[in-house]
């Protein structure tokens, strides 16, 4: 799971999201999204579902390092 923010960053930036954007979908604060992406932060496993929802991968996609999204 080291890749996760490098992933959730591609994705939201590939879906023309600011991190304001993403932070508003899941309900948490900008701070917080940017802390997911720099590898401070990790996600729960509900959080890690809805952000795969958000951008249609899955959270194998998403918390695996060896797979891509």
């Amino acid at each position: 799971m080291k890749r996760f923010g490098e992933k959730l960053k591609m994705l939201r930036e590939r879906a023309g999201m600011t991190q304001q954007d993403l932070a508003n979908q899941l309900g948490f604060s900008r701070y917080h999204v940017s802390g997911l992406e720099i590898g401070r932060k990790h996600p729960h496993v509900q959080l890690t579902v809805k952000i795969a929802d958000i951008f249609g991968v899955t959270v194998d996609q998403l918390v695996r390092d060896e797979l891509d999204v």
